[in-house]
Parts: structure tokens; sequence; C-alpha cells
């Protein structure tokens, strides 16, 4: 990743190469289909596309809007479509191994079996609910199979992604059920 880019300013370039937008649009799309695997707070859209447009990676027209203060569509500059391409060339950076359930599930032993079992039962019920938008989703998208037959589409690339999150879903349901089991046993 080049050092002058964050991962949020490559999921924002990301967006915008699919299609100008505003910094709404933006925060909009960062909840679907970013959300699936990469997640940001409206309050840190705006400061990262400063930080791109300073950087000449994106650039903004200002367009009529709803609100008091004037509104900036924002869209890909040829520099932003490079460092994208570029960075999406690369192999992928190893994710930190972060998973707070895993903490606690670690020292699951000091709760008693019943606050143990809730505590695998509200994560499997999170997990589960997620699978369903998910697959709810998927269901959307496969309503355009011609969208999704090419692998070197944006609708492909989406796909893609969300079946990684239909996989993590399901597995964590069924690692949810395996604990269960042992712990009803």
């Amino acid at each position: 990743m080049t050092a002058s880019t964050s991962s949020l300013g490559y999921a924002v370039l990301g967006l915008l190469a699919r299609s100008a937008a505003t910094g709404y649009d933006l925060t909009r799309r960062m909840h679907r289909p970013v959300g699936w695997f990469w997640t940001a707070a409206h309050s840190q859209v705006y400061p990262e596309l400063a930080r791109l447009e300073s950087g000449g990676l994106v650039e903004h027209d200002v367009v009529e809007g709803a609100g008091p203060r004037p509104t900036k569509r924002y869209r890909l500059t040829r520099a932003g479509r490079v460092r994208l391409r570029d960075w999406v060339a690369e192999p992928a950076e190893r994710a930190p191994d972060r998973d707070p359930l895993m903490l606690k599930v670690y020292s699951l032993w000091l709760l008693d079996r019943p606050q143990a079992v809730a505590l695998v039962e509200a994560t499997r019920t999170d997990h589960a609910a997620r699978l369903e938008v998910y697959a709810a989703q998927e269901r959307e998208m496969q309503a355009r199979p011609e969208a999704l037959a090419d692998p070197g589409t944006r609708e492909f690339a989406a796909w893609a992604t969300l079946r990684a999150g239909i996989s993590f879903e399901q597995h964590r349901l069924d690692w949810c059920d395996w604990l269960l089991a042992r712990l009803r046993d």
C-alpha cells in the first residue's frame, strides 16, 4: 500500500471508481456493499475525501443539494484510478488477527454454563441475522445473472466479496453450533 493512502482511502477510491458520489452517498455505500468487508463512520469519510483531493486522487464539482451548504460530488482522477489499480495489483496485507469474541471464548471457562450458552446463542443470533441479509442481497444480485457472468465486471467483483461474507457467516454459525453442542453436553 502506498504510504500516503490509507485503507479507508482505497475503499473510497474503489467506490468512486464505480461512479461519482457525494460524501453522503459514499457513507451510504460504505454500508452496502462495502460494509460486507469494511466499515467506516460518516465522520471519517469527509476528512478522507479532503486528503484524497489534496493528493490529486479525487476532485469535485459543486452540485445543487438539499442542505444549507454546497454539495460536493466527487469523482476519481486519472491519478486516483492509477493509484487504485496499482494498489489492487499488490499482494494483500494480512489483516490483524483481532476478534473480541475469541478473546471471550478463550476465557469462557470463567462463566457458568448458562452464561456461556447465552453468550454463544447471542453470537449465533447475530451471525444468523447477518447471513440472512447477505443471502437476500445475493438473491437480488442473482436476479440479473448476465451481470454476474463476467469476472471482469464490477458486479462480479461485488458478488465475490459478498460470497466471502456469506462463507464467513456460515462458518461462524457452524462453529457456534459446535460450541453450543459441547456446552450443552
